[in-house]
């Protein structure tokens, strides 16, 4: 990556990390994106282990970025437009703290950014309830296993299914038309 020494991460918890991965892939700026499991104790979990709800990890991306091409900002707006900010118990029908919202910062800039944009999105009233998605410092991100990667890719009908299914895609068409 010695071409993009100006790269940074940003990293989101957002329920499942297959449907956070489709709004930030084509984006000018964004470098690379992995499906994976931080905020936990547990080193090196598994999928299972992690949807077990005992590791304390969460399921989240992490972009690799160029903030002179794609600033954090813009992460951060196509971030809020990818879930339900207000249901503290998960995302759409994954329930537990493993599918809940987080933004994991990795600067003090990052962090004074996602408060700005939460705070923001709050005195919108764009949400009846309050905003319920956590701001917390970035640790150990694991990367998911393989097949995890890219799971749209692989596995469109299946992915179609469950998108459609779980109704994140009717929740973003109803509030970000």
């Amino acid at each position: 990556m010695n071409e993009h020494t100006n790269a940074q991460l940003a990293t989101f918890a957002g329920g499942c990390f297959w449907c956070m991965v489709t709004p930030f892939e084509e984006i000018d700026g964004v470098l690379g994106i992995v499906s994976g499991y931080t905020g936990g104790h547990t080193e090196n979990p598994t999928y299972k282990e992690v949807c077990s709800e005992t590791t304390g990890h969460y399921e989240a991306v992490q972009i690799t970025f160029d903030p002179n091409r794609m600033p954090y900002e813009r992460l951060l707006e196509l971030y809020w437009q990818q879930i339900d900010p207000t249901d503290p118990g998960g995302q759409f029908y994954d329930r537990g703290q493993s599918y809940q919202t987080v933004i994991f910062y990795h600067t003090e800039e990052q962090r004074q950014q996602a408060e700005a944009s939460k705070r923001a999105l709050a005195e919108s009233g764009h949400f009846q309830k309050p905003i319920a998605t956590a701001i917390l410092p970035a640790s150990t991100f694991y990367p998911a296993e393989e097949y995890h990667q890219d799971y749209h890719k692989k596995n469109p009908f299946r992915y179609k299914m469950y998108r459609q299914g779980s109704g994140r895609d009717a929740f973003i068409k109803k509030h970000w038309p």
